[in-house]
């Protein structure tokens, strides 16, 4: 930890000449006070107009210079902004970024336009009704404000002005409470000097409030149908599972793959090949700090709507009456691999030890990842499974026909 409160965590990796960072901003979409959804989106683009002695064409100009791979993100908890560059090119890359968090210019006449990239973004969901089913359905069921959409609301992005975006940048860009983390090639040493000296004044600004407490509304519709005159019905369900912190998290993320890990899955096998019920389906795990979900998509026809919501729920309350030696053993051999293409990306493991530092309070290293997931069995997924019997689903439905949960 730095002297002004911000956490560094820093993961080298010898084998690669690039190096990647995060910034993670406690400005996420749940952490914003209401009124004010999808004003991080909007800050994220507004701060890299300008800043600090450059305009909007100089700093892109000079982010360019370093081969800079920009990635940034609104989640549940942060706003986080970073890049992926090559190794050298390290140091004058945390200098534009302490401009860009500190002294970002926030000039009035960038503000509209920041504004409107974020507006179209959300009304780009009417071409994209697979995500748009699935953040109301992330909306229903966390409630409020775990579920805030992290990409905005239209009504309240169209009455936020700049003053009161300053405002949030200035409140919410809180050092005390960023974490920073970087993974790849970088001398650890010269880095803590560096962000030491770049982000120095301490912050006294209070720190945004805590979502821990969050409570979900358990009395909100569990099904909830939004009229669309398309030629698809988009399915999205959702039940509520153990957090990242819990001693059954591996158990609970090799039974998603059991469920959805491939083209040999049962969601694939048994709703899309045998039945040929839909053209598209998988399901995911959703984890926060404060709660978790496996979340599930099918896109089929209106005339196969009813029938496929009826076999995914089936699928699911299935999973608990017995699991192959081979299905757990393809589970584990998918979730693995995923770990392996991680471990030979810098930006995947910087932010991976971010976000483990920040719900579990460590960085988990890939070895005991590997171990933990290596241990489960067909007896612990089957003993979590009977534990935790799924249920209580919340559907959400895009198209012009609704189903009968």
């Amino acid at each position: 930890m730095l002297n002004n409160g911000m956490v560094l965590l820093a993961q080298p990796m010898d084998n690669v000449a690039t190096v990647a960072f995060d910034f993670m901003l406690p400005a996420g979409a749940a952490l914003l006070p209401s009124g004010a959804c999808g004003a991080a989106n909007v800050a994220e683009d507004w701060i890299f107009r300008g800043a600090g002695n450059r305009d909007s064409r100089q700093l892109g100009d000079a982010l360019d210079s370093l081969g800079l791979h920009r990635n940034s993100s609104v989640g549940t908890s942060h706003l986080t902004i970073g890049s992926t560059l090559e190794a050298g090119n390290l140091a004058k890359a945390l200098e534009l970024y302490g401009d860009i968090i500190l002294r970002p210019r926030l000039e009035a006449g960038q503000f509209v336009p920041a504004r409107q990239l974020a507006t179209d973004t959300l009304r780009s969901l009417d071409d994209n009704p697979r995500q748009k089913v699935m953040l109301k359905l992330r909306q229903k069921f966390f409630g409020e404000p775990l579920g805030r959409s992290t990409l905005g609301n239209i009504d309240e992005l169209e009455k936020l002005s700049a003053e009161r975006t300053r405002q949030l940048v200035k409140h919410y860009f809180n050092l005390s409470t960023m974490i920073f983390s970087v993974a790849g090639k970088y001398d650890f040493n010269a880095l803590c000097r560096q962000i030491d000296d770049l982000f120095a004044p301490p912050q006294t600004s209070p720190s945004p409030r805590d979502t821990q407490n969050a409570v979900r509304d358990t009395q909100t519709d569990r099904y909830t149908h939004i009229h669309n005159e398309g030629a698809q019905v988009h399915i999205g369900l959702m039940t509520e599972t153990v957090r990242p912190s819990n001693e059954d998290y591996y158990n609970a993320r090799v039974a998603v793959s059991v469920l959805s890990g491939g083209m040999s899955a049962r969601l694939f096998t048994e709703v899309r090949e045998k039945r040929g019920l839909c053209y598209a389906v998988g399901a995911q795990y959703y984890g926060l700090k404060e709660m978790a979900a496996i979340g599930c998509y099918a896109g089929t026809t209106p005339q196969k709507a009813q029938q496929t919501i009826e076999c995914l729920i089936a699928e699911f309350n299935r999973l608990a009456d017995g699991i192959s030696e081979e299905e757990i053993q393809r589970a584990k051999v998918g979730l693995k691999s995923a770990l392996i293409l991680q471990s030979e990306s810098s930006s995947s493991r910087a932010g991976a030890i971010g976000g483990d530092y920040y719900i579990l309070g460590r960085v988990r290293s890939l070895e005991e990842i590997k171990e933990r997931i290596e241990a489960t069995s067909v007896d612990s997924v089957l003993g979590f499974l009977r534990r935790k019997r799924f249920g209580d689903f919340t559907v959400v439905t895009i198209g012009p026909k609704e189903v009968k949960i």
